[in-house]
C-alpha cells in the first residue's frame, strides 16, 4: 500500500477507505472472494466433499484439496467423524438395553464397590502398621495402666 500512497500521492487513509468501501459493495465481500473457511462448511458439504474425493486418484486429489480450500487432514477427520456417526446407535437403539448388558453395568458397579472397600482395606492396615512403629505395642512399659 505504501507504494500506491508513494505512486498516486494520495493518503493512507484514502486508500484504506477507498478498499473498505470497495469491500461493501453487493458482491464484493471479502467472504465471497476468499472462499468459505473449511470449518464453516455444513456437514452436508463435508460429507459431499468426502464422497466426491473418495474417487479420486492421489494425482487429482491435490487439486481437488486446493480448489477447495481444504487439507488432506481435514478430509481425513471429516471422514472419520462420517464414519464414527454411521456407527454410532441411535437415541432410541440406546436406550433399548439386553439383560446381558444391564447385568455387566451392575456386576462392574459391584466391582467398583469392592475395590473401593478393598483399598480402604489396605489403607487402614497400612495405618495401623504406621501407628504401632511410632507409638509402639499397646503392652508396652510406656502406657499408663489403670487398676495396678
Amino acid at each position: 500500500m505504501e507504494y500506491l500512497t508513494h505512486e498516486l500521492g494520495l493518503g493512507h487513509s484514502t486508500i484504506s477507505r477507498w478498499i473498505a468501501q470497495a469491500g461493501s459493495m453487493d458482491g464484493m465481500s471479502r467472504r465471497k472472494i476468499r472462499g468459505r473457511r473449511p470449518n464453516d462448511k455444513s456437514p452436508e458439504e463435508k460429507l459431499q466433499l468426502v464422497n466426491e474425493a473418495s474417487t479420486l486418484s492421489d494425482d487429482e486429489l491435490g487439486g481437488f484439496l486446493r480448489k477447495n480450500g481444504i487439507h488432506s487432514a481435514q478430509l481425513d477427520q471429516w471422514r472419520k467423524d462420517a464414519m464414527a456417526g454411521l456407527g454410532a446407535p441411535s437415541r432410541k437403539q440406546s436406550s433399548k438395553q439386553t439383560p446381558e448388558a444391564k447385568k455387566i453395568r451392575e456386576l462392574e458397579r459391584e466391582v467398583r464397590r469392592k475395590d473401593k472397600a478393598l483399598a480402604e482395606t489396605a489403607a487402614l492396615l497400612v495405618l495401623k502398621k504406621k501407628v504401632q512403629a511410632i507409638w509402639g505395642d499397646e503392652d508396652d512399659d510406656t502406657t499408663p495402666r489403670s487398676g495396678r
